[in-house]
């Protein structure tokens, strides 16, 4: 997911609260999410584990983790591993078009 410029400094949780994904796109550029990112493609060889190209590479959440007791969701580097694999761009696009990402409260 592509976003207009990086925080100038690690965003607020805050802006997370409720039932959306808030500024999701601007977590995608913070430190945490880099490491967890780089961790995953290494884990995967730099492919995407469906048609194996490693072109456009992206990493996917196979579910999102809604946290009923602070009413926000789970920070994307929050997730395990195993909800994490590494897709290139036309097959995460494929994948969102044909199905929806569960959302699981916890």
């Amino acid at each position: 997911m592509p976003a207009t410029a990086p925080p100038a400094r690690p965003p607020d949780q805050g802006f997370l609260n409720g039932k959306s994904h808030g500024s999701y796109g601007a977590l995608l550029f913070h430190p945490n999410w880099k490491a967890k990112r780089k961790e995953i493609l290494q884990r995967d060889m730099h492919r995407c584990v469906h048609c194996r190209s490693d072109k456009d590479l992206q990493v996917h959440h196979r579910q999102y983790h809604f946290i009923a007791s602070e009413q926000q969701f789970r920070l994307p580097w929050e997730y395990p591993g195993h909800l994490l694999i590494t897709l290139c761009e036309s097959c995460h696009n494929k994948g969102h078009n044909k199905y929806k990402v569960p959302t699981i409260t916890i």
